[in-house]
């Protein structure tokens, strides 16, 4: 089966079925995961041990899971669609990923901001409890538009040019950095590999990403965000993603947060007018249509 009809039908079934109810594969690569890090992380001093112990983790953790993979496709033979669908309808997380940002707008729609907090808190890693209603909307139009590369579009680039076993490889790394890629003291070292294997894999989608966000939304304005404020935000992949989208909607997003108890300085970015709460389902929308472009163009090459 062509890639295009393995991501569509994958799509689908996230749509119609969201996450797995009872286990999802990511859920418990996360716990071993966390079980590896709270056993040796603490077990020595000096940066360059707990790099080591980070690369070792990553390689220990995430190869064998991707070699068992390509051997299980390899002896599946005509059947190998089939786990190759549900090897992306795993990877992906699209309606995850709705399911937590609208429950905020609803909350904001409400009227109560305690409980948009709540719903912000289950999907950011800044502290939410002091957060304004604007800032509130800001954050989680941020969220959209930053794990729409995470959860959707990396997934669906890797397995465009190399295959579901490339898909589970981005995958557990995009897990490990988001679980050990923290520039605290505990995390800079250790989990600076899987932070860095992680740039490295999103680069190329990132950029597509925020063309993509560019061309479906205030072209002019975005491009010249992204030209102008990508390099602002530290991350190389989140400054083009997230400056195109806030340009691709016209609003201004960033700013100052806390973080673990810590103010983190961050800078503004986008265009001059604060987000209403609306934008918060514009952002969906904006990851639809850019789902549907994508679907389309992946379409077209296949069958050029």
């Amino acid at each position: 089966m062509s890639p295009a009809f393995v991501i569509i039908i994958a799509l689908i079934v996230d749509a119609c079925l969201g996450e797995p109810k009872k286990f999802h594969p990511l859920i418990g690569f996360g716990s071993l995961s966390s079980k590896y890090e709270s056993r040796f992380n603490k077990a020595v001093d000096g940066k360059w041990n707990q790099f080591f112990l980070g690369l070792l983790g990553v390689t220990a953790l995430v190869v064998p899971l991707v070699l068992l993979i390509s051997a299980l496709l390899l002896v599946s033979g005509e059947l190998a669609w089939a786990l190759e669908i549900l090897i992306v309808y795993w990877a992906i997380g699209h309606k995850s990923l709705h399911d937590h940002i609208k429950p905020v707008y609803q909350a904001l729609r409400q009227d109560d901001l305690n409980l948009a907090r709540q719903q912000l808190a289950m999907i950011v890693s800044r502290d939410t409890d002091q957060l304004s209603q604007q800032q509130v909307t800001q954050a989680t139009i941020e969220t959209g538009l930053e794990n729409g590369l995470d959860a959707i579009f990396a997934v669906m680039f890797w397995f465009c040019i190399l295959g579901a076993p490339a898909v589970v490889f981005y995958r557990l790394i995009n897990t490990l950095d988001a679980m050990w890629g923290y520039k605290t003291k505990r995390f800079e070292y250790f989990g600076k590999s899987a932070a860095r294997i992680d740039d490295v894999l999103n680069w190329v989608p990132a950029r597509l990403v925020a063309l993509s966000y560019a061309i479906l939304g205030n072209t002019c304005l975005a491009i010249k965000c992204w030209k102008n404020q990508a390099s602002l935000l530290k991350s190389p992949n989140a400054g083009p993603v997230m400056t195109s989208g806030a340009g691709s909607l016209n609003v201004k997003l960033g700013g100052t947060s806390y973080y673990h108890g810590e103010l983190v300085d961050k800078p503004f970015f986008g265009s001059d007018n604060s987000p209403e709460i609306e934008h918060i389902l514009l952002c969906l929308r904006l990851i639809v249509k850019t789902i549907l472009l994508w679907c389309g163009i992946i379409l077209v090459l296949n069958f050029w």
